[in-house]
């Protein structure tokens, strides 16, 4: 295929043309949609040719000034208009065929409803616009559509009115005061169920809030409500921000490629992300919708209201965003628990993509295709940077600092070179190394020796970066970032906690008094997202004893992980250490049940795989089943009296300590299975047929599936039965089978492929079959191929319907290079079947060429 084009960050120049105002109409028919755009355009610069965005688009008409153009150039990407005046009304007709749109981008129909994903290059499959970032307009909206099939027709900002056309046909108006980029537009259109409510204002204006949904989900919109709420007062109290419009929508849609869009007054939800009750939902679906409702409600300020000057910009609402939703989590919940989950995620994640030839800055230089750049960088590792800016200067002067930046950029198109300005000026910080963070990929190593003189009473630690070259070998510079240390005696007191700056390649610091050889406790709360190489590390001590719960944590993986490489090499060095250091956690009646459970957690397979050189999922696989015997070996009894008492089928609460008892007894429950004993086999199944609430059911089936598979095939059976029509569950459903440990993976995918409750055009179901397959370990990287080759011909075959899910699923093969010589055979023969396909997008086509050049 011919090579797509590269676009650089280098080569952004400002638009040439303003569009102040734009009317647009939507007269939707049963197979294809009219689209009226009119637009108030004046040139900057006395410029003559506008050059417009637009894909499968058939025009209809063309005015200008109510003259219709017929000298005009276009392509299949651009309309080119010649001889433009300074200042004109530019009408464009376009037919679409929203039916057709199997990409999910622009306006598409789906599950008997219109809807629209603009985000970020959407809106040119809608009509020809300048479709970026930076040319910002004030919108007004009118929709036309069917009366039966189509009675709410919603769009950004507020109602002005709404009528009849006909005896079948009807309209409605919106219009938004504020003006937007493109990316921000939304349309939605159908017969929905909705649930209402109200917020007063710090100001005391009346909010009017709705939810949306397919009928009969109603009654599992009310959490979601709850959240939105939450965080409108939060962001309120913690920013000073008081929402702007008079209504704020929410829809929402099973199909549907991201997790939310931030639309202004219209967002636009995957449904998994609304809907749950304490049948269907578990506690991290009521968790995630909480933090997911406020990532999109934040937005409001930090992505609408302030938004990206280009796409190369885009960790400065979304980086920036992320950070806020994490305090907000943090706050509504357990700060500790909340910060050891973004945590992990950011290291499942994010340190895999660092560590792959598809990493890049959080402020990339170029890209092919921008919705390959939604990634763990962008957002989780975007969010580490800003938050060690707060780390930094603290609450109260980071609060100046972003109301500095909301007062002077308010209504603009902004880089992140605006925003550390602000950080800077507003809470009198030199930001000048610091901002390496921006330009520099993956992940900084920071190697840790310790020198104590007795004599002297002198404690010295000793700190070495190792900044990994870039993808292309580029040699990066030293960092400047927050890091949190304590040091403690041999009883657990406190000698000093101190955050220090590190900022040169090696360095010393100096800690007199100390009368004994101290504990250390480094990068505390995971102060920067760095890698500590600490050989020397005492993690039997700080499991126990440490005051940061985040470290208590830290310890307990990293001990884990030593212990697991021992067992890999037939050594059992350590193992009775890290069981007296478990037990300990076990017995500690002052923990809260939620980080015990996170603590005595062992590392997942994914974070096994970044410690090794060369990757041996089987050895991880053969260890940690040892560990887990040990484990059940020493303190079945105990884990199993402890189990008993915390295990209440009938509760189904969602506060913090009700989530914290069922995620530490079904942790229990977990290294209980390990045995296959029928007293805990009978324990899971009693937990399955008797709890109310979804998390206890679908552990248990879960552990069945993988622990007792003949008894597990009722139950499944049965769960399928039940909830077969209702999507969201069968997401679990099909996670459940796909990520099982049996021999027999592959067949039943491949089987569950042509079950009709699977439908390859649903992202949801993709994401939750296809991609959880490709992430269970052992399968995909079967020592047959098998697993490469079949999601290999998934990619190609989605390639053709949703570019930008292929693409995603593409990222399966990033451990590529890591691999050993007959797996990398293996793989880089599908890898080079992807890349010879004919007329590949260059969604997939960019992620697999990295891979490949690798």
């Amino acid at each position: 295929m011919k090579k797509p084009k590269t676009v650089y960050l280098s080569d952004y120049t400002p638009s040439l043309f303003s569009i102040i105002k734009c009317d647009l109409v939507f007269d939707i028919f049963e197979r294809y949609t009219i689209v009226t755009n009119t637009m108030y355009i004046v040139s900057k610069k006395e410029s003559k040719e506008l050059l417009l965005n637009g894909e499968n688009l058939q025009l209809l008409k063309l005015t200008c000034n109510g003259v219709e153009i017929k000298d005009y150039k276009s392509d299949d990407t651009t309309l080119v208009l010649t001889d433009v005046p300074k200042e004109f009304t530019l009408e464009i007709v376009t037919k679409i065929l929203p039916h057709e749109n199997t990409e999910l981008e622009g306006l598409y129909y789906s599950s008997d409803m219109y809807c629209t994903q603009n985000e970020p290059e959407g809106f040119r499959r809608i009509t020809y616009f300048l479709d970026r970032p930076d040319v910002m307009s004030i919108f007004t909206t009118k929709i036309i559509a069917d009366k039966k099939s189509a009675p709410v027709l919603l769009s950004n900002g507020n109602f002005i009115k709404s009528g009849d056309i006909d005896s079948s046909r009807h309209y409605a108006i919106w219009h938004d005061p504020f003006k937007k980029p493109t990316y921000l537009f939304a349309l939605v259109a159908g017969d929905f169920g909705n649930i209402s409510d109200s917020f007063t204002t710090i100001n005391g204006r009346e909010i009017e809030l709705n939810i949306y949904c397919d009928k009969g989900n109603e009654p599992r919109c009310h959490h979601a409500m709850s959240s939105l709420k939450k965080a409108m007062k939060w962001d309120e109290e913690v920013y000073g921000r008081e929402y702007d419009l008079d209504i704020y929508n929410i829809v929402a849609v099973d199909s549907f490629n991201m997790g939310a869009m931030e639309n202004k007054g219209l967002n636009i939800f995957n449904s998994a992300y609304v809907l749950a009750d304490k049948d269907r939902a578990t506690d991290q679906n009521f968790l995630g919708i909480e933090s997911v409702i406020a990532h999109e409600y934040f937005h409001n300020w930090t992505g609408n209201r302030i938004t990206c000057r280009d796409w190369f910009q885009l960790t400065l609402k979304e980086g920036l965003t992320v950070f806020r939703d994490q305090c907000f989590s943090a706050d509504m919940n357990s700060a500790v628990t909340q910060r050891i989950s973004d945590v992990k995620a950011l290291r499942e994640r994010q340190f895999v993509e660092d560590a792959s030839p598809t990493a890049h800055p959080i402020k990339p230089e170029k890209y092919i295709e921008i919705n390959n750049f939604y990634t763990a960088t962008i957002y989780e590792k975007g969010a580490e940077v800003i938050r060690m800016i707060h780390t930094m200067v603290g609450a109260k002067r980071f609060r100046a600092a972003m109301d500095l930046y909301f007062k002077t950029f308010d209504g603009e198109a902004v880089t992140t070179e605006d925003f550390l300005w602000a950080m800077s000026e507003g809470a009198g910080i030199d930001l000048t190394q610091f901002k390496r963070w921006y330009s520099q990929e993956r992940t900084p190593l920071l190697h840790v020796k310790e020198s104590y003189d007795k004599s002297t009473n002198i404690y010295i630690l000793h700190l070495r970066q190792e900044i990994p070259e870039s993808v292309d070998g580029t040699k990066q510079s030293a960092l400047h970032y927050p890091l949190s240390i304590a040091l403690f005696d041999a009883n657990g007191r406190t000698y000093i906690e101190k955050l220090l700056h590190v900022r040169k390649d090696e360095e010393k610091f100096v800690f007199e008094n100390i009368d004994s050889k101290p504990i250390l406790s480094i990068n505390r709360n995971f102060s920067a997202p760095v890698k500590v190489i600490h050989k020397d590390t005492d993690h039997a001590f700080l499991m126990r004893y440490d005051s940061d719960g985040f470290n208590r944590y830290e310890a307990s993986q990293s001990f884990s992980i030593e212990v697991l490489f021992n067992l890999m090499k037939n050594s059992t060095d350590s193992c009775n250490d890290y069981l007296d250091a478990f037990g300990a956690i076990l017995d500690d009646k002052n923990l809260d049940l939620m980080l015990k459970s996170q603590i005595l957690q062992l590392p997942s397979t994914t974070i096994m795989m970044q410690a090794q050189n060369i990757i041996d999922v089987e050895a991880i696989y053969r260890a940690k089943k040892i560990l887990k015997e040990l484990i059940f070996a020493r303190f079945e009894d105990k884990m199993s009296d402890i189990y008993k008492k915390l295990h209440n089928p009938l509760n189904s609460e969602i506060d913090s300590e009700n989530i914290g008892k069922r995620a530490f007894k079904n942790l229990l429950l977990k290294f209980l299975m390990v045995s296959q004993k029928d007293d805990k086999i009978e324990l899971a199944s009693r937990q399955y047929i008797n709890s109310i609430t979804m998390t206890d059911r679908i552990i248990a089936l879960d552990l069945l599936e993988n622990h007792a598979p003949e008894i597990a095939q009722k139950y499944i059976n049965e769960f399928y039965e039940k909830y077969k029509c209702d999507t969201l569950v069968m997401n679990k459903y099909l996670s459940i089978l796909a990520a099982a440990d049996r021999d027999d993976v592959l067949q039943r995918v491949r089987s569950l492929e042509n079950d009709p409750v699977y439908d390859i055009k649903v992202p949801n179901l993709v994401r939750s079959l296809i991609g959880v397959f490709a992430r269970n370990a052992r399968h995909f990287h079967a020592k047959s191929g098998e697993g490469y080759s079949f999601i290999a011909d998934k990619i190609i075959q989605l390639d053709k319907i949703n570019p930008m899910i292929a693409a995603s699923l593409s990222s399966a093969f990033k451990s590529y290079r890591r691999l050993d010589e007959v797996h990398q055979k293996l793989m880089k023969n599908e890898l080079e079947r992807i890349i010879s396909t004919n007329s590949l997008s260059k969604n997939v086509y960019e992620i697999v060429e990295k891979i490949l050049k690798a």
